[in-house]
């Protein structure tokens, strides 16, 4: 499902026009990356959490020049599901 198709849905759902779904969707979607990108969680009860997760500096192997290298640490971003979204999931 695209973007779009999700201002679509909601659009259809709530009688809202799909310009000012759109916005909103948009806004939501900053909100977000801002907040995690600034280091806090998002908790959106009954979906789950969006936050960021260190990884740790590892070695890999570069298998064309068969060398070591050392991949450096990061912050990504990382999207907890809650049970409820897990078991709605797995009733499939």
């Amino acid at each position: 499902m695209t973007k779009e198709e999700i201002v679509k849905e909601v659009a259809e759902a709530t009688g809202v026009e799909r310009k000012e779904v759109a916005a909103i969707v948009e806004s939501f979607m900053e909100s977000v990356k801002g907040s995690v990108t600034a280091g806090e969680s998002v908790f959106l009860r009954g979906f789950g959490t969006f936050s960021l997760k260190h990884r740790a500096a590892k070695p890999a192997r570069n298998i064309t020049a068969k060398t070591t290298i050392l991949v450096p640490e990061k912050e990504v971003p990382h999207f907890k599901p809650c049970d409820k979204f897990k078991a709605a999931v797995n009733k499939k």
